[in-house]
């Protein structure tokens, strides 16, 4: 079993920055396409960006220019780099993997088996 551990969440004021850290456990095979999902009451999961093996990388729209993701293959970590930050950044940041590639899909959370416990980001105006 693989596990993912988020950190790195807290409260911000608008125009401030966070980087989220994720912690994988082990190596894993079957893991091609790693991302970043955000959560608010209500609403489902949405993808924020995603990161292939290769280092290839692609963002949601209302987050392209403002946020980064990153891995560290050395040290099983993914991050994500926020800056610009707006109060509808709000909400709870998950990491995700899964076998995926970039493609149209990389933003369905259901093409993710292994999640992390999420870690809350609050932004205020």
């Amino acid at each position: 079993q693989l596990q993912l551990v988020e950190s790195g969440g807290g409260s911000v004021q608008a125009g401030g920055s966070l980087r989220l850290s994720c912690v994988v456990s082990r190596y894993f095979s079957g893991v091609f396409l790693m991302g970043w999902f955000r959560q608010t009451p209500g609403k489902e999961r949405e993808g924020v960006a995603a990161i292939d093996r290769s280092g290839s990388t692609v963002y949601a729209d209302s987050v392209k220019g403002r946020l980064t993701i990153s891995q560290d293959n050395a040290k099983l970590t993914l991050y994500l780099q926020m800056s610009s930050l707006k109060p509808e950044d709000t909400a709870i940041y998950y990491c995700a993997a899964g076998p995926g590639i970039l493609g149209r899909d990389w933003s369905n959370h259901r093409m993710y088996p292994y999640w992390g416990q999420g870690t809350q980001v609050t932004v205020s105006s």
